[in-house]
Order: structure tokens, then sequence, then C-alpha cells
């Protein structure tokens, strides 16, 4: 028969799919019971009405069913009183260092391009995905107001969750991810003027509970709007990645929101080339369909390197069509778009290395 102790200890390898930490560790493991192979645990939730409650019951009793002599769980979901809520996360206790802090550890990498269409938000998802999966803790800020993607991409729906004056990221793949997409209904448009933009932006800076970040990325509106003067303001020290097809005319426009990032001060690390090819899943050609060479003369335009060149494969389209990243896709091991963005990722990751935490 199992002890309490190797119980909660068990238990620590479960964590709060929001916070990203064990629920150990945060206090949430209120009562053990075990008699015999029967073991029921009381979890103390942030909030009653979690989105989440039936993936804490899975997580649980999977990790349970797991230990030897454990033949049946139960798991009973009861809620913080305001008083425990307000000491986890008063003061944002969570996260050490706030993202729009100088000391902050975490790098930023706005995701931009010169024009709507090349696939910027594919690459903002498909690269944060592949940074998680490298073992990153990772965050997706989708600060397109108006043609927001992300949520859609990731498979997401639902509403964050608000705990003491602080909204919840949503969870997807280890990700957490926030969208304007994520507040409105039925795809409803977004009609605002430019300087709400930029509060919108501030607050998913400094009211969403990210926690101690690796990486953050901005899906940029495409362009040199007021979104990408804003992050330019409010995060100087950020990092930007610009996307492009390999064709003349959206190369062309890409360049002047890479010279706008380097006259605000931002670090351009690099090209990105999308599309640069669509591999016929049945004959296996690769066909460049947008022409060549866009992406090398950006990037030797602008004296930085090109970092990638993801090709459009058919498992690409489709994992963004059902909320699945690439890397996340079982058989899609050997697709060329997921080994581009794979080392795409690596590189990244060797360009804005971050510290190692405690």
């Amino acid at each position: 028969m199992p002890t309490k102790e190797q119980i909660l200890e068990a238990l620590r390898d479960v964590q709060d799919p929001e916070i990203h930490k064990s629920i150990v560790d945060l206090n949430m493991v209120r009562d053990i019971r075990v008699c015999g192979g029967q073991v029921s645990v009381t979890v103390a939730l942030t909030i009653r009405g979690c989105p989440l409650r039936d993936e804490f019951q899975r997580m649980i009793t999977e990790r349970l069913l797991e230990m030897p002599d454990v033949t049946d769980v139960d798991v009973k979901l009861t809620e913080m009183t305001p008083e425990e809520r307000q000491a986890l996360f008063g003061g944002d206790k969570l996260q050490k260092v706030p993202i729009l802090s100088p000391d902050s550890p975490t790098q930023v990498i706005g995701v931009a391009s010169g024009k709507g269409g090349v696939g910027k938000s594919t690459v903002t998802v498909n690269l944060a995905a592949a940074l998680r999966r490298m073992g990153y803790a990772v965050g997706v800020l989708d600060a397109d107001i108006y043609g927001f993607s992300v949520p859609r991409m990731l498979g997401l729906d639902g509403k964050p969750t608000a705990i003491e004056g602080k909204i919840m990221p949503m969870p997807a793949y280890g990700l957490k991810v926030i969208s304007m997409g994520n507040f409105v209904d039925n795809n409803q448009p977004v009609i605002w003027r430019g300087p709400m933009l930029g509060k919108v932006l501030q607050q998913f800076l400094t009211d969403v509970l990210w926690g101690d970040l690796d990486y953050l990325l901005l899906d940029l509106p495409p362009g040199t709007g007021d979104v990408a003067l804003d992050v330019a303001r409010m995060i100087p020290k950020s990092n930007i990645l610009v996307v492009t097809t390999p064709q003349t005319v959206a190369s062309g426009v890409a360049s002047r929101a890479a010279h706008m990032a380097t006259k605000a001060n931002q670090k351009l690390i690099g090209v990105v080339e999308n599309m640069s090819y669509f591999l016929c899943p049945d004959c296996g050609k690769a066909t460049p369909i947008f022409g060549e060479g866009g992406g090398q003369a950006l990037a030797d335009e602008l004296g930085v390197e090109l970092l990638g060149q993801i090709p459009l494969t058919v498992a690409l389209r489709e994992g963004s069509d059902r909320g699945k990243p690439i890397v996340f896709q079982e058989g899609a091991e050997n697709d060329p778009a997921r080994q581009a963005v794979e080392a795409l990722a690596r590189r990244v990751a060797a360009l804005c290395p971050v510290p190692v935490r405690n």
C-alpha cells in the first residue's frame, strides 16, 4: 500500500496547466486518503469554475494509477479561499521579473512581415511549438489585434480566466497563449482606432500572468503601423524576426518592416523564408511556386542571416487548419517543413540564448 508521502511525491510531477508549476508546490493538494489500493485526493483549484477541471482530474488520476498497488483513484476538487488566492497571485508572485522590466531574462521575439499572406502566424506558432518541444518555457502573444489567427492554429476556444486582477493565459501544447481572438464572440471584427491597440498590447504584457518565460513570441500585424511602434516603445530590447516568401514583391515590402525595427533600436536577428517551395504529396517534386531567392536577397540587403527556408507541405497546412503544430504531429517526423521549423528553432535559441533558471 503506498504511503501518503509517496503519493504526494508522485503528484509533484503534475503541473497546473495554466500556471505551469507543480500542484504540490502551489499547495493545491489538501487531503490524501489511502485504503488498500484505493486512493482519494482532494485538490483545491484556484477558482471553482476553472475551465480545466476535467484536465486536472485526468492528469492526477493517470499519474496515481501509474504507481504500484494503486487500483482506484478518486479526485475531489474544491476551491482556494480568497486569502489563499491573494497569497498565491498577489503582487504577481508567480513571475519573478515582469516581462517589461529591463532586468527580465525573457527573450522577446517579434515576428514581423511587410505584408499579409506570407505565413507570419504559421511561422510564429510552429517556431513557438518547436522551442517548447526543446524544453523551453514559451509564451505566444497574438499582437495582430485585427487579424488574429493564433487561436485557430493552436485549437484554442473559450475565454481566459481572470484571477485577482490577472489574466491567465490559455494553455496549448505546453505554450502560454493570449489573443484578442479569445475575447471576441463568434469571430466578430475588432473595430478600434490606433490608440486602443497600444492599450491592449500593454495589458497583454502586464496583466497576463505569464510566469517565468524563456521566450515570448509576438505575432505582429503586417507592416509598420501602430502595434509595431508600440512594441518598439514598450520593449526596446526585443528581437525581430522578419518573414517573407521567395517572391520579389513580398521580400521588397518586408524590408520596410526590418528597417523600421533597426531604426527603433530593436535587434534584427534574421530572415525566415516561408513557402520556399511546394512539395507534392504524391510524387515528392519540389516546385518553387513563389519563385526563388527572395529570402536570401532580403537577408543580404539587411546584412543578417537567412535563418530558415520553410517549404509548403500538406502536413504544415493541415496542422494550421486543425490546430496542431507540425512538431506535435505523429508521423510527420520526416516532413521537410517540420525539419525546417526544428532547425529554425535551434538557430533562434543559439542567437537568443536564455539564462539557466534555478
